[in-house]
């Protein structure tokens, strides 16, 4: 038995000659929130299908809940809720109705259960309406009132955003906020918005030509770039077209922009550009390093998508 709620263990999936993932490892705890994210072609929805019971392990294996895909595949499906981008429903029924059908699946899922996911999912207004009525915000909240029917330990969805409005965005963040913390349920997500990724996962893993490269809090993908690499300094001078020619002359790149002279270096050139300028005679009225770093830049930036 193992005490995480997901436990990938050395996952590699081949198709004919190709390796499409390779060596994924990955542990996912009691409550958290967890981002994949992978550029397009990556293999991060081959890994998706092969936890979820879509695509055979070619080795490797994963345990749900404590229950191994391989020796116990009915118990760690068991323990899945799933949603793969836009749910499926019967559009001219109620959302009532949609649920009640989805019931009968699983044993013990009762009209008590069925009250509760809608009151979690807060769609108790319109419950009883047509699905065909419903916003993509509201589908979507159905959709994963019927993943959480059986009350499973791990939520998967799959781009869960995709075509909602900030709005929608914004609702859908907090829900999956709500469940973690006062269900205990833990949620990996994909998605290609990285902002949203950014303020609502505690934790990211990133993949690559089917390797993980990194997993890290987000405050630790924020500060990646910190020792060594390269750094945005932002100089208030009194000549910056000036300054912008000896840095040119150093070889670092820079940029007059509306605050200052933007520069992009490492951390330790910058005591020699800081000479190098006053000795010249520049004036420098002060220097800040920009901490504001976006997810995005760390993803483009460790997948080597930088342009």
């Amino acid at each position: 038995m193992t005490s995480e709620v997901l436990k990938v263990e050395k996952l590699k999936k081949v198709i004919g000659k190709r390796t499409i993932v390779s060596d994924i490892s990955i542990e996912l705890s009691k409550g958290e929130i967890f981002g994949f994210l992978g550029p397009n072609g990556a293999g991060k929805s081959t890994t998706i299908k092969m936890i979820v019971g879509l695509s055979k392990i070619t080795e490797g294996n994963i345990y749900v809940g404590g229950c191994s895909v391989k020796k116990d595949f009915k118990g760690a499906m068991r323990n899945i809720g799933c949603i793969v981008e836009n749910p499926d429903m019967y559009k001219y029924m109620s959302g009532l109705d949609n649920l009640r059908i989805f019931a009968k699946i699983y044993d013990g899922v009762d009209e008590a259960r069925i009250n509760e996911v809608i009151k979690i999912v807060d769609l108790e207004r319109a419950i009883k309406d047509k699905v065909k009525t419903y916003s993509l915000g509201m589908k979507q909240r159905l959709g994963i009132a019927q993943a959480l029917l059986h009350n499973p330990k791990l939520l998967i969805l799959d781009e869960p955003t995709n075509g909602l409005d900030p709005a929608g965005i914004k609702d859908m963040r907090e829900l999956l906020r709500k469940l973690s913390s006062e269900t205990g349920l833990t949620v990996l997500v994909s998605s290609h918005i990285l902002g949203e990724m950014q303020q609502m996962c505690d934790r990211i893993g990133i993949i690559n030509k089917g390797k993980i490269i990194t997993v890290k809090t987000v405050d630790e993908l924020l500060n990646i770039s910190q020792k060594g690499d390269r750094t945005v300094l932002i100089l208030e001078s009194d000549d910056n077209e000036k300054a912008i020619t000896l840095l040119t002359s150093m070889s670092i790149t820079s940029s007059i922009l509306g605050d200052g002279v933007h520069i992009e270096t490492t951390k330790e050139r910058v005591p020699e550009l800081i000479k190098t300028l006053t000795l010249a005679g520049v004036g420098i009225f002060g220097m800040d390093r920009q901490e504001t770093q976006s997810l995005e830049d760390v993803f483009m930036k460790l997948t080597g998508e930088e342009k």
